[in-house]
């Protein structure tokens, strides 16, 4: 079972698209409801929000901090963001989860939203591109020296993969793409 952070942001499109790859799913909304996964998603939403949400309870932080530890997380958007090391922002919760760093909302504001191609370039797929969405997305400014990279548009990195952990800066859900779900989750 892959659990969907549900704290705030666009949880109901992965719980959607785990259920077409054939994955049982369920919402993730404090500690307890880490038990018995097999992964988690942090989805996209506003990361400041989420953050607020979350350092309510350290707890819970620190369980997902352990979950990472051995079991993949999978983010996108916001979720890449409070997986960073480093956005720069006081107001975000950092978990370190990937060694990278982001620059929030680089691509604007809200009416800059815009749809396209990435390229995946992961070893373990084809080359070939799938459709996402970009909604005030972040810029992966720097990555560490054992960061993978998994997709690019346009040249910029859009998509990191570290050990089991994978993250994008766009939203390839609510475009109906399953190929990195089924990447991170499935093998």
């Amino acid at each position: 079972m892959v659990g969907v952070l549900a704290l705030q942001g666009n949880f109901a499109s992965h719980i959607q698209i785990l259920n077409e790859i054939g994955l049982d799913s369920t919402l993730v909304k404090n500690l307890e409801d880490l038990s018995n996964l097999q992964g988690l998603i942090l989805p996209g939403g506003e990361s400041t929000t989420m953050s607020n949400l979350l350092l309510r309870d350290q707890s819970f932080i620190d369980g997902i901090k352990f979950f990472s530890d051995n079991k993949p997380i999978f983010g996108t958007c916001a979720g890449l963001i409070l997986m960073s090391k480093n956005s720069f922002d006081k107001k975000v919760l950092n978990m370190n989860i990937l060694d990278v760093e982001v620059n929030r909302n680089a691509y604007g504001r809200q009416v800059h939203s815009f749809d396209d191609s990435i390229n995946l370039q992961c070893k373990s797929v084809k080359s070939q591109s799938i459709k996402a969405s970009f909604i005030r997305a972040p810029k992966i400014t720097s990555i560490g020296k054992d960061v993978e990279i998994i997709c690019k548009h346009n040249n910029e990195i859009v998509g990191v993969k570290e050990g089991m952990h994978m993250a994008v800066t766009c939203h390839p859900e609510l475009q109906n793409e399953t190929l990195l779900h089924k990447l991170c989750f499935k093998g």
